[in-house]
Formats: structure tokens, sequence, C-alpha cells
């Protein structure tokens, strides 16, 4: 009995015919495709002094900027902070620099005001 059905699975298994997906794995070695970059974080301080990434860039290059980075990755997210005694129409003004570059994805840094004593 033990034979026949072992018999019997050895003919069904033999019968199936084993397709595979043929597939193109890269070489070893080959070379990395460069990472975009889908994240920038832009701070403004007091005296409008801009920094992309902690990089400090002129009032002037703000836009040219913004436009490269849209180029290069138009799914590219802003990141807005801004210190203490910055001034509010200096955040506005990167907001709107921002918004003419056809930037979509931008999210503000807020910081909660420390707790007051009474």
């Amino acid at each position: 009995m033990f034979f026949l059905l072992a018999s019997f699975m050895m003919v069904s298994l033999s019968q199936t015919h084993m397709k595979g997906i043929k597939v193109n794995l890269p070489a070893q070695g080959a070379p990395q495709t460069p990472q975009q970059k889908d994240y920038v974080a832009i701070r403004v301080s007091p005296g409008n002094a801009i920094f992309f990434d902690g990089q400090f860039v002129q009032d002037d290059q703000v836009l040219p900027r913004l436009y490269q980075l849209h180029a290069a990755n138009p799914n590219i997210k802003v990141s807005i902070s801004a210190e203490m005694m910055s001034i509010h129409g200096d955040v506005i003004a990167l907001l709107d620099k921002v918004r003419l570059a056809q930037i979509e994805k931008v999210g503000y840094q807020i910081r909660a005001a420390p707790p007051t004593t009474r």
C-alpha cells in the first residue's frame, strides 16, 4: 500500500513542469544609482539669514536654489523653521518663494513656548 502511494506521488511530481520567471540580477560591483534628495530643511535666522540644511544662502540665491531642488526632484519636501527673534515677514517671504518654485510639500518645525512661572 505504501509502495503504491509513494509511486503515485513520484509520478505526479514528475509530470509537473516547474516554470519560473527569468530575473535579470545586477552584476556584483555594479554602480549604485545616486539617491535623489527628497528632503531639505530651511531655517530663517534674525536678519533674514537663510540656511539650507545648515548652509548659508544669500537672499538673492534662495529662489534659484529652490528651482534647482524642484528640477532635481519634483516631489521634494521642504521643512521651514525660524529662530526666536526672526521676523514673521521674512518667514512668509520664504514661503512665497517656495510656492513660486512650485514646491507643494511644505512642513513647519514649531517648538512649544517654554512654560512660564508665576
